[in-house]
Parts: C-alpha cells; sequence; structure tokens
C-alpha cells in the first residue's frame, strides 16, 4: 500500500469522481503520519482531497475511530452509566457546559467532559474554569474516574496522549487552508467525544455572526455529519442548531461566565442562558434513558436546580477538583478588574444588531481570549452585557461594562465593540434561540462534503 495511490483515489477522476476509502487505507495514512512514516506534504495534499471531495459518513466513522485510537482512550468500566456529553462549536458567551454537567448528573446521568481552552474569539471551558481559584483541570484518568463516581461529572483537558492523531492533522489543517471541512471537522470533534467515555451526545452547533458556521446552511451540514458519523459509530446523537449572532448571556469573559453559570444553577439566571441549558439538557437525560421526551427531560432539570442538587454538585465538583468552592462564591458579583470603562449609546432608538465575532475580538484585546496557543488570558476581564438586541435605548445609556487586563486594552478594544453595534428607528425582528433539532431519523443517504 502507498500513500500516492490512497491520495490520488480519494483525488479522484473526473470521469468517476473520487473513491471510497477503505478502513486499512485510512488507517494506514493517519497511523503512518503519526508514527512518522507518512511526510506532511502527502498527509496535507490528502487533507486537500478531502476538503474537495468530502467523505461519506461510513469513511469519516471510520476516520474518527482510526484517530480515536491513534492514542489513550478513557477507560470508564466500572462505573454505572449512562455516558452522555454535550459538545458546543464555540460562540461568545457560550458557558453551557458549565451549569449543565452538574444539572444532567444531578437527574442520574453521568457526564464525562474533556474541554478545550480559548483561541482566537471564541471562548475556552478550561480557562473559565481556572479562572477559580485553585481549580485544576489537568486529571489523571484516576482523578477523572474518581470524580465521575463522586459527583457524576468531572471537568479535564485533553492530554498528549489522548487522540494525539488529532493534535498533529489539527496543525496541518491550520496551515494549509482545509480547517473548515466538514468530514474533518466531524472527526475531530468525535474522536475526541468518544475517546472521554460518551455513549451519547448532544451537539450544540452554533450559527451566525459569532460563530465558526455563519450561515444555516454550514450549520446544518455540519450538524447532519456529527450526527450522522456519530450515528455510523454506534452512538446515540442529536445535533441542536442554535443562535449565536450576538453574545450569549449577559456575562462574556472566564470568571464572569463561571459568575453567571452561579446563577444559573441558583435559578437567577438571564433567560437566553437559561432555556438553552434545559433544552440541552432536556435531550442529554433522553440520550441517557432518563426521560422519554425532551419536555419530560426538560422538567427533570428544571426540578434539579429548584431542589438545589445541581448546586450543589457544582460545588462539590470545585472542592473535588481543587478550587475554593467558600472563595468562588464570595467573589460572585465582587470580582472585578480594576481597568474598566463603560460602553453607552451612541443614539437613540434601538439596538438593531449586536456583532458578536467583533464583540468576541474585542475581548481578545481585554485578555479574554488568545491570538495563539501561548497567550496567557486574564480570569478578571470581560464583558457585562446591559442591553441586547431589540432593547430601546436612549442615547447615553449604558449598554456594556468593560473590564480589561490593563488599562491600554481599554480603548482598542471599546472602539471595536462601539463598531460592533449598530442601531435603528425601529425594532428588529426577533430570532429564534434553536434553528433546528436534527436527529438520525432526520438524514437522507448523501456524502458529508466541504463547508466551502
Amino acid at each position: 500500500m502507498r500513500a500516492v495511490d490512497i491520495i490520488m483515489k480519494k483525488r479522484g477522476f473526473r470521469a468517476t469522481g473520487a473513491g471510497t476509502l477503505s478502513r486499512d487505507e485510512i488507517s494506514f495514512l493517519v497511523n503512518g503520519y503519526v508514527d512518522g512514516t507518512i511526510p506532511d506534504y502527502q498527509m496535507s495534499a490528502w487533507l486537500m482531497a478531502v476538503y474537495f471531495n468530502g467523505m461519506s459518513f461510513e469513511e469519516t466513522a471510520i476516520l474518527t475511530d482510526v484517530m480515536l485510537h491513534s492514542g489513550a482512550v478513557m477507560d470508564l468500566s466500572g462505573i454505572e452509566g449512562p455516558f452522555v456529553d454535550k459538545h458546543s462549536t464555540g460562540g461568545v458567551g457560550d458557558k453551557l457546559s458549565l451549569p449543565l454537567a452538574p444539572i444532567v448528573a444531578a437527574c442520574g446521568v453521568k457526564v464525562p467532559m474533556m474541554s478545550g481552552r480559548a483561541l482566537g474569539h471564541t471562548g475556552g471551558t478550561l480557562d473559565k474554569l481556572e479562572a477559580i481559584t485553585g481549580y485544576k483541570t489537568g486529571l489523571t484518568v484516576e482523578q477523572f474516574r474518581n470524580y465521575i463516581s463522586k459527583t457524576g461529572f468531572a471537568m479535564t483537558g485533553q492530554t498528549k496522549e489522548i487522540v494525539p492523531a488529532d493534535r498533529l492533522i489539527y496543525a496541518l489543517r491550520d496551515v494549509t487552508a482545509t480547517v473548515e471541512s466538514v468530514p474533518l471537522i466531524t472527526a475531530s470533534i468525535l474522536s475526541k467525544k468518544v475517546a472521554e467515555g460518551a455513549e451519547a451526545l448532544v451537539f450544540d452547533v452554533k450559527c451566525g455572526s459569532g460563530a465558526f458556521m455563519k450561515t444555516l446552511a454550514e450549520a446544518e451540514a455540519l450538524a447532519k455529519s456529527l450526527v450522522g458519523t456519530g450515528t455510523a459509530m454506534g452512538k446515540k446523537v442529536i445535533a441542536l442548531i442554535t443562535n449565536m449572532s450576538e453574545p450569549f448571556g449577559t456575562m462574556v469573559g472566564n470568571f464572569l461566565e463561571m459568575e453567571e453559570t452561579y446563577n444559573v444553577l441558583k435559578g437567577e439566571g438571564p433567560k437566553d442562558v437559561t432555556d438553552l441549558t434545559l433544552q440541552l439538557a432536556g435531550w442529554m437525560l433522553v440520550l441517557g434513558r432518563k426521560a422519554s421526551s425532551k419536555e419530560e427531560g426538560m422538567q427533570k432539570a428544571q426540578e434539579a436546580v429548584q431542589s438545589g442538587k445541581a448546586l450543589e454538585l457544582f460545588l462539590e465538583n470545585i472542592t473535588l477538583q481543587g478550587g475554593d468552592a467558600k472563595q468562588f462564591v464570595s467573589e460572585c458579583g465582587k470580582r472585578r478588574s480594576p481597568y474598566t470603562c463603560q460602553i453607552k449609546a451612541a443614539q437613540g432608538g434601538f439596538i438593531a444588531a449586536m456583532d458578536a465575532y467583533q464583540i468576541g475580538i474585542a475581548g481578545v484585546h481585554l485578555g479574554v481570549g488568545r491570538n495563539k496557543t501561548t497567550d496567557a488570558v486574564c480570569p478578571d476581564a470581560g464583558m457585562i452585557v446591559h442591553k441586547h438586541t431589540g432593547d430601546s435605548v436612549k442615547k447615553g445609556d449604558v449598554i456594556m461594562d468593560v473590564y480589561g487586563k490593563d488599562s491600554a486594552c481599554l480603548s482598542a478594544a471599546s472602539e471595536i465593540i462601539q463598531s460592533a453595534v449598530r442601531y435603528a428607528d425601529t425594532a428588529p425582528q426577533g430570532q429564534p434561540l434553536v434553528f433546528k433539532e436534527i436527529g438520525a431519523e432526520a438524514l437522507a443517504p448523501q456524502h458529508s462534503g466541504s463547508a466551502s
């Protein structure tokens, strides 16, 4: 078997189209790249062939499985399930994983959660958790198992031993303009989610200016690929396509989003965060066989909040993972960067739009996120949003409180935020929180192509 033959098969010919690759061919290429026998230039050529010609759900499932088994897999045997996780494709102010895990765990479903860090305009769950004094996200397999057994969920980062093929291939995709390939995105996401031990998955596929998938068509293509590939791997999967056209919730930032999580678990969170958390929880409980419908699952999730059980588990997890729960609670509502300013309405009327992408970029300037993986983040930087799309304003009304890592960053960030807010004389038409729900039964036989 030769790499060049596999590349040619996927590249295909105009008369016959691209060929479907076998497990042996995909294994040969991926494992060869991981062990160094396949050079960068051949892997790059194959990635570009996939970018243009796509992969079937079955091929993508094989690629995901091969990537999954390129390294260690979390062993959760001996722990009573079911194991269900949720994954978001990322956005601005998207802290849903944080209240969701303890809510679902309080309802009897185990949530093994492997998360990432902020990069670009989107936030990172690990950075938010580490804003809590002492909280540790670099868990050993034994710690991960132990904490799941005790509280029903645990939060960890990806180690070098978990899915090394994904780490290597993603770095190559980043410099070969093949990031936006639906099957490659799918394999990257699913390989990590299955490696953590999840039996079923709920995907929150973001759509809008603050998402990687800007249009509904792009988001739907990715959602169908995630559902179709996950189903082909024997997993129960559902995807929700949700709105990310403006910042989610009222708080954007690392500690600020932990504070908003605390508010949600007290039953005092903003409506959009609370509503979507309950919808995702409802589906997770359905997939975990703890509810017969999304509505029943949502009711059980609401009861977990009202009883205080979800908040209790959340605070217990903070302590288990090395954090100071009492200090965290005492800091909520108080802990803010001293470098601050306000964004005020430039004119009266209505907020017509708040470009989530631009506000996310402003967050990077403030210290919320990163331009590159080696950048540090500031746990106390961020924004508190007082006015949202559709709200009426008078000139000079405070739209946002802004907190930065230092005084120098405030000017640049404020200018970006001001340009991200648009005004109108009449209220804009409202958009739904959830555009679509996609399950395996909604999929027709199809080919999982590129997002380009």
